[in-house]
């Protein structure tokens, strides 16, 4: 099976964020792993732009009943009708996550995973991770998750 990269993070976001998260999606895609996500614009889209561009696969976990909400880079969108329940289905479906910028649902899905013990590394996040947890680029934060999960 292959690994499942979660990318976590706001709907709207800075373009300096969105640059990094689209090389954190890069970097996920060329280690061969699958990029999953809440399936919507901002840091999502970014990341997904970057691992499509890579050559990646893209899931997107979507709140609504429309696919067609996904941003333009899912390559599989998942509907939920869930909205902001469908957090817990991103983190549960992830073998270890990224954590970047984001608001009180990135906090959520940030809590799902240290509640169920699947790792997480934050960039330039929610001020709640420490040590090994924390990343201050985006390639060092796909070499912690990788470290991790231990599949470096």
């Amino acid at each position: 099976m292959r690994t499942r990269i979660g990318v976590l993070g706001g709907n709207v976001a800075p373009t300096t964020i969105l640059k990094e998260a689209e090389e954190v999606g890069r970097l996920i895609a060329e280690k061969g792993a699958v990029l999953v996500c809440g399936g919507r614009g901002g840091v999502m889209e970014a990341a997904c732009r970057g691992a499509r561009a890579a050559g990646g696969l893209t899931v997107g976990i979507l709140p609504g009943d429309d696919p067609r909400e996904a941003n333009p880079y899912i390559d599989i969108p998942i509907v939920t009708g869930m909205g902001i329940a469908r957090n817990a289905l991103v983190v549960k479906s992830s073998d270890g996550l990224i954590a970047i910028d984001g608001k009180y649902g990135t906090l959520s899905e940030i809590a799902f995973a240290l509640q169920l013990g699947i790792p997480v590394v934050g960039l330039h996040t929610w001020d709640i991770l420490g040590g090994q947890m924390v990343a201050g680029s985006p390639k060092e934060a796909v070499e912690k998750i990788f470290q991790l999960i231990g599949r470096d």
